[in-house]
């Protein structure tokens, strides 16, 4: 049996929205790896190049998991939008 082939799917500041998305795709029925450098993850960085989580999903649930991601990043835009119209 071979052995799944990984991709990264996104990379993003910040391991607490890194969290999210891997909710929202594991609710999906995708498996998620996050994937952040060792000292940033210890020290508990969320901005810079230490603060940088990878993203990474089966090879052959790309498309799906990328569907997802583009859902997730638009209703944040719109989110965004709104509130910029209520002040």
């Amino acid at each position: 049996m071979a052995e799944e082939q990984w991709e990264v799917l996104d990379e993003i500041s910040g391991s607490i929205d890194a969290e999210i998305i891997r909710g929202m795709l594991e609710a999906k029925g995708i498996p998620v790896i996050l994937s952040q450098e060792g000292a940033g993850r210890a020290i508990g960085l969320t901005i810079g190049s230490l603060g940088e989580t990878q993203i990474l999903v089966p090879k052959s649930k790309i498309n799906s998991a990328q569907e997802v991601i583009d859902e997730f990043y638009k209703s944040m835009e719109e989110s965004w939008t709104n509130s910029d119209k209520e002040e």
